[in-house]
């Protein structure tokens, strides 16, 4: 039997500091903490991936609360029975006692886990959920006051209308007149649409 401890932090600047604090005060050998720095939007993480080949029947798990596995409350569950039944793991959540499959081995104490694991999951993903709505309508209410995003349009070279009366009048090709204004082709086109000009 071994003891395993995973971290994950959503971001690079994020710190981890809390989460290993908690892995340091358990049985868990530095060499078997695993982390990622990414977000828990699905279980594709290096660290992760390469933890759970690690694992063995009768191994032990640690991780500080249960977002620090995923926010997908579907993949939560289904790691979660990956790891305990096909791998025969045991998982503590350290925040919340009642998530350790190593308690209540019996019919009741697994259903109890899979209750509270259940309602977890949903947590974490309604929170994931809330946060992805309230920066989409963030940037809304930033559109709507004028704010704009991404890089600002490059403005129009000096000889852009000679030129595109030019290849309007077939004295340029596309391509000859995209060189001339130093766009590519593409671009050239769209903005000399004949809608779009005014001179």
């Amino acid at each position: 039997m071994n003891n395993y401890g995973y971290v994950r932090v959503s971001t690079r600047e994020q710190n981890e500091e809390r989460q290993l604090l908690a892995l340091r005060a358990l049985p868990v050998p530095r060499q078997n903490i695993f982390m990622d720095k990414q977000s828990g939007k699905d279980f594709e993480r290096p660290q992760y991936c390469q933890l759970v080949r690690k694992l063995k029947k009768d191994d032990v798990l640690y991780i500080k609360s249960i977002d620090r596995l995923g926010r997908n409350y579907a993949e939560i569950l289904d790691q979660w029975r990956i790891l305990t039944r096909d791998k025969g793991v045991d998982i503590v959540v350290i925040d919340m006692p009642l998530l350790d499959t190593r308690r209540g081995k019996d019919l009741m104490g697994a259903f109890l886990s899979d209750i509270v694991l259940q309602v977890l999951s949903f947590v974490a993903e309604n929170e994931r959920m809330s946060i992805r709505q309230r920066q989409a309508e963030g940037i809304e209410a930033a559109k709507a006051r004028g704010i704009r995003f991404g890089r600002p349009p490059r403005p129009l070279p000096e000889n852009f209308y000679a030129v595109c009366r030019a290849w309007r009048n077939k004295e340029l090709t596309l391509k000859q007149a995209a060189m001339a204004c130093r766009m590519p082709p593409g671009t050239f086109y769209s903005k000399a649409n004949p809608r779009k000009i005014a001179k």
